[in-house]
């Protein structure tokens, strides 16, 4: 028979079983989730999404952190990072979104999710607006040049190769300069970099589209003469012995942006707390990335089949700042190499989206009555960003949304504040 008081007793044993057991369920959730993802419950409001990424070097944060569990980690298990054949897939996959069997988000160029906003690049103009959430890297794209122009030594000038484009055009057969996408990033590197040497890339050249996976093979059959892409495209041709490297992009204007973390931004509204979650994960595997000592482990995970399906060593050398450029040139210890992290490389400076808008009006993809500032207020999220940062205890958070003015390797400056009077400096420009 069961007294009262044993009664009692047996319900403080059964209350502190009970307390036991949810402190210890507490302690483990908080060994798995230490940076608090779930400080605020009820968790994300989803459980995954779909991202699509294009197989260059700049989309390893999105594979980092699919291949060690940081999505996973943050309430995310089940992300899905797919593989894209082209910007322009990326594009249209974005516009379907994934409720119509398309993503959600991408690794992508820059300019892009603004392009995407305006109604410029999308089917009859139909405007999809977009957020930037994080930049993925700085630094470390390349302008290559084909084994044929070997004798010129191209480098940082591309006035070299005024005469030689001259004749190719005289001749009838102008020479083909190709980039991955009209309006991205290395489009416009491109761009700057010939106008710089005074060729006018809508005048003197054929500019053509190549997806980035394909630039190796088209060198190599001789259908362009240079082109701009990202790694390990630009190392690869190296280790072919088809052309070389002229420039890495750093060298034209150094600590640049370059691709970005971009979703829907109807996805972004529908799910905060799943885009901070997101953007945590990320950061962690930016953070990963930018780490020297994975740095090899890095290359191995990338160049799988199931991603890259590069070899290793296509990959390894410049990610650790080691540039053969196949043209003699070789340096050891480049500073130029892809920052994931440093130099707040993950921050998504306003003032460098500015710079992507402007120079899409210098060469006609965007209106010259474009409101810059309110476009980039539109997409980028830099609050995101810094919330995102703030949960995850990131100490060096920007407190301004501009780096302010940026020096070029031609001496033209870039002042975020006075967009206008950069673009008079330019000689070289779209006439419409």
């Amino acid at each position: 028979m069961t007294t009262k008081s044993d009664s009692s007793v047996l319900s403080r044993r059964s209350l502190l079983r009970k307390s036991a057991a949810t402190l210890a369920l507490l302690t483990a959730a908080r060994a798995a989730l230490p940076n608090g993802a779930f400080a605020q419950s009820p968790g994300p409001e989803v459980t995954g999404a779909k991202l699509g990424f294009i197989a260059l070097t700049d989309a390893a944060p999105l594979i980092i952190a699919r291949e060690k569990g940081l999505f996973a980690k943050h309430g995310l298990p089940d992300v899905e990072v797919l593989k894209q054949a082209s910007w322009g897939a990326t594009r249209d996959n974005l516009v379907l979104g994934s409720e119509g069997n398309g993503i959600d988000g991408a690794h992508i160029l820059t300019p892009m999710p603004y392009l995407m906003t305006a109604g410029r690049i999308t089917q009859n103009n139909v405007p999809l607006p977009m957020k930037i959430l994080a930049r993925l890297n700085l630094d470390a794209q390349g302008i290559s040049i084909a084994s044929g122009y070997a004798d010129l030594k191209v480098g940082t000038d591309a006035g070299v190769l005024r005469k030689a484009f001259a004749e190719k055009k005289a001749a009838g057969a102008p020479a083909k300069v190709a980039m991955t996408f009209p309006g991205g990033t290395h489009d416009l590197w491109l761009r700057y970099w010939l106008a710089a040497g005074g060729i006018n890339p809508d005048v003197d050249v054929e500019t053509i589209v190549v997806p980035p996976p394909q630039m190796v093979a088209n060198m190599k059959v001789g259908t362009m003469d240079c082109f701009c892409v990202g790694e390990p495209w630009n190392a690869q041709l190296v280790q072919q012995g088809i052309g070389y490297t002229a420039v890495n992009t750093a060298e034209i204007w150094a600590r640049h942006p370059e691709k970005s973390l971009a979703l829907r931004a109807d996805f972004v509204e529908k799910n905060p707390k799943a885009v901070d979650a997101l953007l945590m994960a990320v950061m962690e595997a930016q953070q990963w990335c930018d780490d020297f000592a994975n740095k090899e482990e890095m290359a191995g995970i990338v160049s799988k089949r199931s991603w890259f399906n590069v070899p290793k060593g296509d990959i390894i050398g410049r990610i650790k700042g080691e540039y053969d450029y196949g043209n003699g040139k070789v340096v050891k210890d480049s500073p130029h190499f892809m920052k994931f992290w440093r130099d707040a490389a993950s921050f998504p400076f306003k003032s460098h989206d500015s710079w992507f808008l402007t120079e899409n009006i210098r060469w006609g993809k965007l209106a010259p009555e474009t409101d810059i500032k309110a476009l980039v207020g539109q997409v980028n999220c830099a609050d995101l960003w810094r919330s995102a940062a703030k949960t995850l205890g990131v100490s060096d958070i920007p407190a301004s949304d501009s780096r302010g003015p940026e020096t070029f390797f031609d001496g033209k400056v870039f002042d975020p504040e006075n967009p206008a009077t950069y673009l008079a400096s330019l000689a070289i420009k779209h006439v419409a």
